[in-house]
């Protein structure tokens, strides 16, 4: 289970609130292979509140909502080195744009190609996402630099080839027979 690892982990480097937690490390740092919804984060927050891995503080704020911030405990501190020395399996694939794909020959060549110009424009997309995570990198953290960018980089190669192969499947699919 990653995702609170992964909050552990985030609130090793500073106390965060929930939404902090989704808006400035997650959306801005991790999203390219770990994702997640508030609800989710909120969920995970209270789990390791219950744990013992985090604390929580009320910080009173008179011209907005009261903020509740997150901090990591020793706890968790030690609950996270655990998990970091942890083997991870790789993951089982699942991706419902290929279960389409693969049933795909009942529609027209038209309409498969739509679908997978409509993936080819998603992955462009996040091309461009990496590009501006590349940008954040100021230098002054060396080595958790280095290892973000190993995981930027991964996330750049698999859509680079993912781009590729889209190509390839729109040139196969118009060459086919309606």
């Amino acid at each position: 289970m990653s995702l609170p690892h992964a909050i552990l982990g985030i609130l090793g480097y500073m106390p965060m609130t929930g939404y902090d937690l989704k808006t400035q490390a997650f959306d801005k740092s991790i999203a390219h292979f770990w994702s997640a919804v508030l609800p989710q984060i909120y969920r995970e927050l209270e789990r390791i509140e219950e744990k013992g891995w985090a604390t929580s503080s009320i910080e009173i704020q008179h011209d907005r909502p009261n903020r509740r911030v997150y901090s990591i405990t020793d706890a968790g501190r030690a609950e996270f080195a655990r998990w970091l020395h942890e083997f991870q399996p790789p993951p089982a694939h699942r991706e419902a744009f290929l279960i389409q794909l693969f049933f795909a020959a009942q529609l027209r060549s038209d309409e498969i190609v739509a679908l997978l110009e409509g993936q080819l424009a998603a992955r462009q997309e996040q091309r461009a996402r990496f590009a501006a995570l590349e940008s954040a990198f100021d230098g002054d953290h060396p080595r958790e630099e280095a290892l973000a960018r190993l995981t930027l980089d991964l996330g750049e190669r698999i859509t680079e080839t993912y781009i590729a192969w889209l190509e390839d499947a729109i040139a196969l699919v118009k060459a086919l027979p309606s």
